[in-house]
């Protein structure tokens, strides 16, 4: 399969699994070895300027300064997602969306940097893995446009991303949480 990186992983009605059900996943990389992504719609409680202070002209300038729940992986660390002015030595995802990378200097985010938002932990494959999940249908590919990594209202990019895509897929934008309470 070929490499969705700077792709979006839509849930799909059968993704029950609760790290993932009703998420929007940016893939930030994507290889034969596996796949890296970050969950875009799922805000954790956890103001970002009083958990990263030495981040806050940065953080602020992307309202709601708060961190995000990245994935289920090594959710103790943080990974900072930017929309870069100059990249240096990040690792690109689709351009001028990157992640900044360990070893960069913090100071020069806001100079190098037009957004930034900062996740706690990260969504893993191992190889073949996601493509099984592709396989099952559990997600549905769609392009990045169909939904801004940055949105103030994040929370409601599922069915936003839905709908973008139009037919059937909005109308499961509209799909109850619960379809048994319908």
């Amino acid at each position: 399969m070929d490499s969705l990186r700077g792709q979006l992983l839509i849930a799909g009605p059968t993704l029950l699994d609760p790290n993932f059900r009703r998420t929007v996943v940016l893939v930030c990389a994507h290889s034969p070895e596996g796949a890296l992504g970050l969950v875009l719609n799922r805000a954790s409680p956890v103001d970002a300027l009083e958990a990263l202070p030495e981040l806050g002209e940065t953080l602020a300038s992307t309202p709601p300064p708060r961190l995000w729940i990245g994935g289920p992986v090594q959710e103790q660390s943080v990974v900072l997602l930017a929309e870069f002015e100059d990249p240096g030595e990040s690792l690109m995802i689709e351009g001028d969306l990157g992640l900044v990378t360990d070893g960069a200097t913090l100071e020069d985010l806001p100079t190098r940097t037009r957004r930034l938002r900062a996740y706690l932990g990260h969504s893993g494959w191992g190889a073949g893995q996601l493509d099984a999940e592709l396989e099952r249908e559990d997600w549905i590919v769609a392009p990045l446009s169909a939904g801004d990594p940055f949105a103030e209202d994040a929370e409601d990019l599922w069915p936003n991303a839905l709908q973008a895509l139009g037919g059937t897929y909005a109308l499961l934008a509209r799909m109850p949480d619960d379809p048994s309470m319908n």
